[in-house]
C-alpha cells in the first residue's frame, strides 16, 4: 500500500548508552542533552516537521523513560510519537528496528538519534520508491573530512559498506539516514542484538541496497566536538533545513 510522504514514519535510534559523551550521559540520555537551549531530540523534532514529516517512533534503550517524560506523545512539538523500549537487553541498532517493525509498516526512514542532517528528504523517499530495492543509504561525499569515509559509491551505486576494512575507492560516508523495507529483517534473530550496519551490509551483498548522494554535510552529536560544532550552528539564525 503506497503511503504519502507526511505519513512515512521515522525511526529514530536513541537507545545507546553514549559512551563517548560520558560523563555528561551519565544521568540522561543523549538525546537530551542541551543543544542551544533546547534538548537535542528537539531540534531533530523540529527538521522533521519542517520537512513536512509527522509520524516518529523512538526507538529508546538506555534511560529512555526520561525521553518519554520530557516529550510524550509529541503533540507540543507538532509530531505524532510512538515510542518502542529495548526492555532489559540493549538490541543494538538493528535489533531496536525489529522491535520497532509492527509501528513501522511496510516502509520507513531510520535516523540515527544524534544526527541532525539539514538536506531535503522527499527527494530521498521518491528515489527510494523509483529504485524497485528493498533499502536505500543516503550518501555524502566526505573525503576524510568530517569522519573516517566508509561507502564506495560510483555512478549512483554502492559498491561496498563496510565500517572496519577500509579501501582506497571508499570517499563516500554514510550519512545517517536510510530508508528500509520490514521485509528486510526475517533473517535476524528476534529479541537479539545486532547491529543497522550489517543489515545494510547485506543489503550491499543482496544488490538491494539503493544509494542517494546529498551535498550537504552532516552534523552530530556523538562526539563533544561534534556537539560543540552543532551548539554553534543552532545557535546562530538562518539555520538550514
Amino acid at each position: 500500500m503506497s503511503v504519502s510522504f507526511p505519513d512515512v514514519p521515522v525511526a529514530i535510534l536513541a537507545g545507546g548508552l553514549a559512551t563517548r559523551l560520558r560523563p555528561l550521559t551519565t544521568q540522561i540520555p543523549k538525546s537530551l542533552l542541551p543543544v542551544a537551549g533546547r534538548p537535542f531530540l528537539a531540534h531533530q523534532l523540529e527538521l522533521l516537521r519542517r520537512q513536512g514529516l509527522r509520524r516518529v517512533i523512538l526507538c529508546v534503550g538506555y534511560l529512555g523513560e526520561q525521553i518519554q517524560e520530557q516529550f510524550g506523545d509529541g503533540r507540543d512539538h507538532g509530531i505524532q510519537i510512538e515510542y518502542s523500549f529495548d526492555g532489559p537487553v540493549l538490541l543494538g541498532t538493528g535489533g531496536a528496528i525489529k522491535r520497532a517493525l509492527r509501528r513501522l509498516g511496510d516502509s520507513f526512514f531510520v535516523l540515527y538519534g544524534d544526527s541532525y542532517l539539514p538536506t531535503p528528504w522527499r527527494p530521498v523517499w521518491e528515489t527510494f520508491q523509483e529504485s524497485g530495492r528493498a533499502g536505500l543509504m543516503v550518501v555524502y561525499h566526505n573525503q576524510g573530512r568530517y569522519d573516517t569515509s566508509n561507502v564506495w559509491f560510483e555512478q549512483g551505486q554502492i559498491k561496498v559498506y563496510d565500517k572496519q576494512n577500509r579501501l582506497p575507492q571508499m570517499q563516500h560516508i554514510d550519512y545517517g539516514l536510510s530508508i528500509l523495507s520490514a521485509s528486510v529483517f526475517p533473517r535476524y534473530p528476534e529479541d537479539s542484538a545486532f547491529d543497522l550496519a550489517t543489515v545494510l551490509h547485506d543489503l550491499v551483498k543482496d544488490r538491494q541496497l539503493a544509494g542517494f548522494e546529498v551535498d550537504s554535510r552532516f552534523y552530530e552529536i556523538g562526539s563533544p566536538a561534534g556537539l560543540e560544532e552543532l551548539a554553534r550552528l543552532l545557535g546562530q539564525s538562518g539555520i538550514p533545513t
